[in-house]
């Protein structure tokens, strides 16, 4: 739970991100940011940032963001991640449990800012916005335009 002095933070932390859906929770070893999936994709729009896969490879083979980075959870050294110096690095999974586990490691590692999608790939998919799906007919990579779920 936030301080009183620590929901002033979040919201003056959000207003100057220009995102109001971003949850900020502020850990023993840092921040630790929630996006939600259309704000990933406006940010990754823009090139403001990269997107890191954290699932298996087989998830990853069958269907994942266009452009998004595979490095499973199981080979995740925090301390060799990138410096996030000019695009920022937005961690992703399945459904945000294991992208949350990665994040609160590098956040432990000295790695910040640290930023997990909310409700991971499924999120993505459920908002709508587009990914590389398996063409079932020829087993070949395919672009899809997922429709909104509400």
């Amino acid at each position: 739970m936030f301080s009183e002095d620590g929901c002033k933070a979040a919201i003056n932390t959000i207003g100057k991100l220009g995102r109001s859906d971003v949850e900020i929770e502020n850990t023993e070893t840092g921040k630790l940011e929630t996006w939600t999936p259309e704000e990933v994709a406006a940010a990754y729009e823009k090139g403001e940032i990269a997107l890191i896969d954290v699932r298996t490879p087989q998830e990853y083979m069958f269907e994942h963001i266009e452009g998004a980075l595979l490095l499973p959870m199981s080979f995740v050294k925090a301390e060799r991640l990138p410096s996030q110096e000019g695009k920022r690095l937005v961690i992703y999974c399945g459904s945000s449990m294991r992208s949350e586990k990665v994040a609160r490691l590098c956040l432990a590692k000295g790695l910040q800012p640290v930023t997990h999608m909310r409700d991971g790939f499924a999120g993505w998919k459920k908002a709508g916005l587009p990914y590389i799906g398996t063409d079932m007919a020829t087993g070949g990579p395919s672009r899809v335009q997922a429709k909104r779920q509400d």
